[in-house]
C-alpha cells in the first residue's frame, strides 16, 4: 500500500544490530512498514523491533531525540534518511511538534499514526520483537500483517484493540511462525490466516473464540485457574511455532455452548472454505453446526458486504429451504440486491432441479 503522503519513522539503533521502530507519522491511517533503513555509515538495519508504546497515543520513555534516526519514506516506498543523532542529513531540517491534546496547526503536517487514528498496519517480515503495549488503545486496528518471522511479545501489545478482528500472516500454512505468540496476547475473539505474499486467498483461516480465565484461592492458600470457553484451548494448538490442524479440529466435537454461537459458526465456515489438513469426519462436525447457523454467517457477511464469501458460503451446499428463506430475509433487510440475487440464483439451481418433471402422455 502506497502512502499517499508519504510517512515518517523514528528508529533506534541496536547494539545487536538491527533497528527498534520507535514511532511513525504520517496521515494514513493504514501503513506498510519497511523491512530495512539506511545506516547513517553505509548499508542498512534492518527492523527487527517494534518499541514499547510504538502506536500507543500516549508513548512512554521515549529515546532521546540524538539517540535516534529520522527517515522520510515516500510514495513508491523509497527509505531516505533525514536526521541523524539530533543532525540534519541533506537539506533543510524540518521541524514536527505534535501536541496530541490539541489539533495540528497545518492539516498537511504528518501526525502520528497511533491510538483511534490507526486502523491497518503491516510489519516487517524480519521483525523479531514486539513490545509491550505496543498498539495501546487503538480502538480502529482491524488488521495486522506479519511476516514467517518468529515473535517474541511483551505484555498487553493489544490491550483495548477492540476493532481488531484478523492477524495476517505472509507464510505457509506448515511455516513456523509468530500466530502462537500474537493469538495467546489477545483473550478476546480474533480471526487468522495464513496467506502469503501474493497469494489470491487465504491457505487456511481460524477463529480463536474469546475466553475468560479465573484466579480463586482456596483455604490453603492456592491458587486455581479456571477457563470459561474454548477459546484458551485453540490457542494451544501449536508445536514449535507451527499450527496443529488437527489437535484444533478435535476441540469442536467436545462441546462449545460456552462460546459466541455467532463466532463459532464463522470458525465452521472459515475452517470449511479453505480445509487445509481438514479430515472428512472434522468436516462433519463443522457442516453439521453450520447448517443449523448459516443466518448467523449470512447477517455477518452482509453486514459487511462481503460478496465473495457469500458466494463462498453457497458453494459449501448447505443452505435448505428455511435457511434460503431467512437469509433471503436477511438480504431485504440489509438492502442488499447482489446478496439477495445469488441467494435465489443458488435456490433456484439446487432445488430446481429435484424438482420432478410432470409427464403427460397422450392416447387419442
Amino acid at each position: 500500500m502506497v502512502q499517499e503522503n508519504g510517512m515518517m519513522l523514528e528508529v533506534l539503533p541496536l547494539e545487536a544490530g538491527g533497528a527498534r521502530l520507535v514511532r511513525v507519522y504520517g496521515q494514513d491511517p493504514c501503513v506498510v512498514l519497511p523491512g530495512s533503513v539506511p545506516a547513517p555509515a553505509g548499508g542498512s538495519w534492518p527492523i527487527t523491533e517494534l518499541g514499547d508504546y510504538c502506536f500507543s497515543e500516549k508513548p512512554r520513555s521515549l529515546p532521546a531525540s540524538d539517540a535516534v534516526c529520522r527517515y522520510q519514506v515516500d510514495d513508491t516506498g523509497a527509505v531516505r534518511l533525514t536526521r541523524a543523532f539530533g543532525q540534519a542529513v541533506g537539506g533543510s531540517a524540518r521541524r514536527y511538534d505534535f501536541d496530541f491534546d490539541a489539533p495540528a496547526a497545518d492539516p498537511d503536517d504528518l501526525h502520528p499514526v497511533c491510538g483511534s487514528f490507526v486502523e491497518e498496519v503491516t510489519l516487517p517480515d524480519c521483525l523479531q520483537v514486539i513490545g509491550s503495549c505496543a498498539f495501546y488503545n487503538c480502538r480502529k486496528l482491524r488488521l495486522l500483517t506479519v511476516g514467517a518471522e518468529g515473535l517474541t511479545l511483551g505484555s498487553d501489545v493489544f490491550l483495548n484493540c477492540f476493532a481488531l478482528e484478523t492477524i495476517r500472516v505472509q507464510a505457509e500454512a506448515d511455516a513456523a511462525t509468530g500466530l502462537f505468540a500474537l493469538v495467546n496476547n489477545i483473550t478476546e475473539a480474533v480471526r487468522a490466516e495464513f496467506r502469503p505474499a501474493g497469494a489470491a486467498a487465504p491457505l487456511a483461516a481460524l477463529w480463536y473464540p474469546a475466553y475468560w480465565e479465573d484466579i480463586e484461592e482456596t483455604p490453603a492458600h492456592i491458587l486455581l485457574h479456571t477457563f470459561s470457553g474454548q477459546g484458551y484451548h485453540y490457542r494451544q494448538c501449536f508445536l514449535n511455532n507451527k499450527f496443529l490442524p488437527a489437535e484444533y479440529d478435535a476441540i469442536f466435537p467436545q462441546g462449545h455452548d460456552a462460546d459466541d454461537a455467532n463466532i463459532m459458526a464463522m470458525l465452521c465456515f472459515d475452517r470449511l472454505r479453505c480445509p487445509w489438513q481438514l479430515s472428512e469426519t472434522a468436516a462433519g462436525h463443522y457442516r453439521a453446526f453450520l447448517s443449523a447457523n448459516t443466518g448467523r454467517v449470512l447477517a455477518r457477511l452482509l453486514k459487511a458486504q462481503d460478496t465473495d464469501s457469500i458466494r463462498a458460503l453457497l458453494a459449501l451446499d448447505v443452505l435448505d429451504k428455511a435457511a434460503f428463506a431467512e437469509g433471503a430475509a436477511l438480504a431485504a433487510k440489509a438492502e442488499n440486491a447482489a446478496a439477495a440475487a445469488l441467494l435465489a440464483d443458488a435456490e433456484h439451481k439446487k432445488f430446481a432441479a429435484a424438482k420432478p418433471k410432470r409427464r403427460y402422455d397422450f392416447d387419442f
